[in-house]
């Protein structure tokens, strides 16, 4: 049950409170500096646990419940953050919406999906998502650090824009997917 890769997956579990003290104050560059590097150690622990629970043979019933939960507070704490300091603002408060309510309504569509006994496989363009939405909000932080210099707050706003349209889409397949399965 303590496998490497399911200690990989707690520490981001509570690397978040972690997260949120360095992103607490928004004036704070040294605080973003270091969210940014334990934000990217966090992602890299994502890619991992999975890498090493399937190359060992040692996926586990704890490690599929915990890894979607260990990523959905990640993200969902990284939004409130990042709405809460001005880091996103305006109506780029729609974008991490979509992407908040999105990660909610997956969560749930799959517990439903699991209760029937049907796999929704994570598709390609959902890993893309999920990849763009972690580089924009690690920009986010990065700009943060780093207010003078522009084009990192600009390129990751886009990039949240680009993340929230594919979590749109990609939401839309899991519903599909999850209707046909609905009385």
């Amino acid at each position: 049950m303590l496998t490497l890769p399911n200690l990989l997956t707690l520490s981001r579990i509570l690397a978040v409170p972690l997260l949120a003290a360095f992103l607490w104050w928004p004036d704070w560059r040294l605080g973003y500096a270091i969210g940014f590097g334990l934000y990217c150690l966090m992602g890299i622990t994502d890619y991992f646990d999975g890498y090493l629970a399937r190359a060992q043979g040692t996926v586990s019933k704890l490690g599929v419940f915990l890894d979607p939960i260990a990523d959905k507070i990640m993200i969902a704490a990284v939004i409130l953050l990042l709405v809460g300091t001005g880091d996103i603002a305006g109506l780029h408060k729609v974008a991490a919406l979509v992407i908040l309510l999105r990660e909610i309504a997956v969560s749930g569509l799959r517990e439903f999906m699991a209760q029937l006994r049907v796999s929704v496989p994570v598709s390609q363009l959902a890993k893309w998502k999920t990849t763009l939405q972690l580089i924009a909000f690690g920009g986010l932080i990065l700009g943060g650090a780093m207010p003078d210099v522009a084009w990192i707050k600009l390129t990751s706003l886009v990039a949240l824009w680009v993340a929230a349209g594919l979590t749109v889409i990609t939401g839309w397949d899991y519903l599909r997917v999850g209707l046909k399965h609905m009385d």
